[in-house]
């Protein structure tokens, strides 16, 4: 099955100050597909997400070679606005984190800061990407509450109508569900399923089901280095690889 590429990684390698992270690692990342990043705990699945929208820079001591190429351009050519590469990702983390604010400026803070200034615009994007992240219906008549009253699972769906406010290419998601519970899980997968005929979504996840459930496109990377890629029904029900395969059934974790 042949996957028009939407990010392309040649030779990506992190180190934390002397521990090597990330080791040489090359992948194309399809367009408009889900593509499940699975591993055990500290392999390295955060840091190759972060390197996606340079988030990785924020770290102390981190040194960065390689390329990320996102719709052809090196995102990390000294010569590229980081602003700009970042304004095309949107980022779902594992604990929703609102802005201290009410639910309406939450989702329009994006777009107020790159010029939406009207309140007839900025009542309809709220109103669009509220809808999107399937949570207009709950909270529709206490739009200017504040956020934190949300629960969990609704702050992580307006986590994610803020980042889609922004009007991104590309989402990147670090583990989206793992502080929720099973009914607010569901609605976010749910979510992803509809979002990819529009958006490229890249999540990490150590939960293998949900990428059984989710997953176009799996990676699987172990202690830094990617071991093996590809279609998630090959990786998954028949992968090439031995640690792969120990991987799926659990004899290594």
């Amino acid at each position: 099955m042949e996957y028009r590429t939407h990010i392309s990684v040649e030779k990506l390698n992190v180190h934390y100050g002397s521990t090597h992270v990330l080791k040489d690692v090359s992948i194309d990342i399809p367009d408009k597909k889900i593509t499940a990043i699975i591993g055990p705990s500290g392999c390295g699945k955060t840091t190759l997400l972060r390197c996606f929208n340079r988030l990785i820079e924020t770290v102390d001591d981190i040194t960065v070679t390689g390329k990320v190429l996102v719709d052809g351009e090196n995102i990390f050519d000294p010569k590229v606005d980081v602003t700009s590469i970042r304004q095309k990702m949107g980022l779902l983390s594992q604990r929703p984190y609102p802005l201290p604010m009410s639910i309406y400026d939450n989702v329009a803070y994006g777009p107020r800061i790159h010029g939406t200034r009207g309140r007839r615009e900025l009542d309809a994007v709220v109103e669009k990407y509220l809808k999107l992240a399937n949570i207009w219906d709950e909270v529709k008549d206490r739009l200017h509450a504040p956020a934190s009253r949300l629960s969990i699972g609704q702050q992580q769906r307006l986590c994610l109508a803020r980042g889609l406010a922004v009007e991104p290419e590309i989402i990147l998601a670090d583990e989206p569900t793992s502080a929720l519970d099973p009914v607010s899980s569901r609605n976010i997968e749910e979510r992803f399923v509809e979002l990819k005929k529009e958006y490229t979504i890249v999540m990490v996840t150590h939960i293998l089901r949900q990428a059984r459930r989710l997953a176009d496109y799996v990676v699987f990377v172990y202690l830094g280095e990617l071991i093996e890629h590809g279609p998630a029904q090959e990786v998954l029900e028949n992968p090439k690889e031995k640690l792969t395969r120990e991987y799926v059934k659990g004899v290594i974790s």
